[in-house]
């Protein structure tokens, strides 16, 4: 039974980003790699002050040209490796983190596009799209550069208080005494970071769902004028976007400065008693000079950190929300191995409802199906008539199981279809759907998804017997003409076209038919009438019809209202015996326009699901 995911829970800590770690493994060569280039650069770096220590205790000291020069080569020699292998650590790091965001996308894609409607009827489109976009982003900058930087500093501060202990351990305890005092406010205000993190995110996945519906609506957007609300409600969004990120920044600024004001502060006090030792001869000139180089270190390494505390507060909100997905689990899935059943081969077409109940999961007070029991036999045609609500569409939808019933079982040749691997199922179901659906490719992909594998030859085939081949040769680029985002350089009757194409190619032994010509004009009905009915005459056929002409040529009627099954028959006796039937096919006798060929029966009025 399909049910709605559970509500998000906040993000309390960085345990986020141990998800990360199944993409990092694949790749834990270039990480040694870099790791082994970050050591070797840090090295390099923390050799520099005990340089400068020598040069002035003993170059200095003994005024011999040789021994300076011999020491500033040494110290252009550890500047040439810091700045080789740091170039080289940054490499691979940046490498890395492009690497894992991208298998992060891909990941999270692959678990969306598999979930069921139920997760699509709660979830909005617009924050599927921040979080693949806005958080995989923040996610590259924890596990590219910032890990660099986080790595790097870490290093460097760990490296520069064991050298400063080295040179002053009365100094170091001063350190060590003033770390605690540093760090805690810095955590503390770091926490609030990562909730404002999440909560600007959010935000923005907001003002990206509202903009997502309105560009995908624009023609209802302004047939009824709505650019200047809609302008203003986009507006809103973003304005509560902005205020959440202003108030996340003012955070950040805050936990900046407190934390360079602490550093800053021991870092004087520190020096402060390094200058006092010189002067009371514990140190040498050199020595101090090694522990203010060191000093510094602490100092940029401490304020790398600090800083990138934030981005890592920011990203462990970011890697909750995409964590969310990728362990989310679609309501609908195959049976575990092992257990799954599959069709005979070759599959007859027959289906069987049986005491079916179904309430869609955001409506569970409403019985969309109500006790459906029906029986269709192999290569029959059945169509469903009712008006709108009445459970038509829902039929079709549990049939390719894009939800569970609550109650009762559907069979296909005998098989439950809930125990079956839904790919398996809906591979043996064509459905050409009444609002087509095209994709951002050309005609010939777009006449390909019905058949992956299938050649150009095949794909032309198709689209002859769909009547379609004519004008997408006369396209810029024939069969490789983009078509538009959602088809939008085609009519709707051509987008319909292409739509049986895909369904002639698929050739599948059972066909789900919304009303496949409802969006044609006359002129085109007639010109693929046939290949529609030569589809359906070798396969089991179920029509949602919308014009009378269509049911007439239906082996049965099933008269649908309310979730159930008011009345079964063909056309003459349903005029007898039921009611609701003789009202909605009177309707379509309305209108004079309708079939003149058919007694007693008009196409073109308002329709079976007025």
């Amino acid at each position: 039974m399909a049910t709605p995911p559970p509500d998000r829970p906040k993000a309390r800590s960085l345990k986020p980003l141990r998800a990360l770690a199944p993409f990092l493994k694949p790749y834990g060569g270039t990480l040694a790699l870099a790791l082994a280039a970050l050591l070797v650069a840090s090295g390099a770096m923390l050799a520099l002050p005990l340089a400068v220590r020598q040069l002035v205790d003993h170059g200095m000291a003994t005024n011999n040209a040789e021994t300076i020069n011999r020491y500033f080569l040494g110290f252009l020699g550890a500047a040439v490796l810091f700045g080789v292998f740091a170039a080289l650590r940054f490499y691979l790091v940046t490498w890395l983190g492009e690497r894992v965001v991208a298998d992060v996308r891909a990941a999270v894609y692959r678990r969306i596009i598999r979930m069921d409607m139920s997760f699509f009827e709660v979830t909005r489109t617009g924050e599927v799209l921040s979080r693949l976009t806005t958080d995989t982003t923040l996610v590259q900058s924890i596990s590219g550069v910032g890990l660099s930087i986080t790595l790097r500093s870490a290093l460097n501060l760990l490296g520069a208080l064991v050298l400063m202990g080295m040179s002053s351990p009365k100094l170091m305890g001063v350190i060590v005494v003033l770390i605690p005092v540093i760090l805690l406010p810095l955590f503390a205000v770091g926490r609030r970071v990562r909730r404002l993190s999440r909560d600007s995110q959010d935000r923005v996945a907001d003002s990206s769902g509202m903009a997502g519906e309105t560009l995908g609506a624009m023609q209802t957007v302004q047939a009824f004028t709505l650019e200047t609300l809609q302008a203003q409600r986009f507006t809103a969004a973003v304005e509560a976007s902005f205020a959440t990120a202003v108030k996340r920044n003012r955070v950040r600024a805050l936990l900046t400065a407190v934390g360079t004001m602490l550093v800053m502060g021991a870092i004087t006090l520190v020096l402060w008693l390094g200058a006092r030792a010189v002067l009371s001869g514990e140190m040498s000139a050199g020595q101090l000079g090694q522990f203010l180089l060191y000093a510094v270190f602490v100092m940029t390494a401490a304020a790398g950190l600090i800083e990138q505390w934030g981005e890592v507060q920011r990203a462990a909100g970011a890697m909750e929300r995409l964590v969310e997905l990728l362990q989310a689990q679609p309501a609908i899935a195959a049976p575990p191995a092992g257990q799954a059943l599959s069709f005979p081969v070759p599959l007859a077409g027959s289906i069987r409802f049986e005491a079916v109940d179904f309430n869609y999961p955001s409506r569970p007070d409403t019985r969309a199906i109500d006790g459906l029991t029906l029986e269709i036999r192999p290569g029959e045609t059945v169509a469903f008539v009712g008006p709108s609500g009445a459970g038509k569409s829902t039929t079709f939808q549990l049939l390719l199981r894009f939800y569970d019933p609550q109650a009762g079982r559907i069979l296909l040749d005998g098989v439950d279809i809930s125990k079956v691997d839904p790919t398996d199922l809906r591979g043996r179901i064509g459905l050409v759907p009444q609002e087509t659906v095209l994709f951002g490719a050309t005609a010939r992909e777009n006449i390909r998804y019905g058949r992956p594998d299938a050649t150009d030859a095949e794909i032309e085939a198709a689209a002859r017997a769909a009547a379609a081949d004519e004008f997408i040769r006369e396209l810029p680029q024939g069969y490789d003409s983009f078509l538009g985002e959602r088809g939008t350089r085609l009519s709707g009757g051509q987008r319909q076209r292409i739509a049986i194409a895909r369904a002639i190619l698929k050739d599948p032994p059972v066909l789900l038919l919304d009303e496949a010509t409802s969006a044609l004009d006359t002129e085109s009905e007639r010109l693929i009438q046939a290949a529609v009915e030569r589809l359906m005459a070798t396969r089991t056929t179920l029509i949602i019809a919308h014009r009378l002409s269509t049911v007439l040529k239906a082996d049965r009627i099933v008269v649908m209202d309310r979730g159930r099954i008011s009345a079964v028959g063909t056309h003459a006796e349903l005029l007898r015996t039921s009611s609701l039937y003789s009202r909605l096919a009177q309707r379509q006798l309305a209108d004079p326009a309708g079939d003149a060929a058919v007694p007693g029966a008009a196409v073109e009025g308002q329709g079976f699901d007025s």
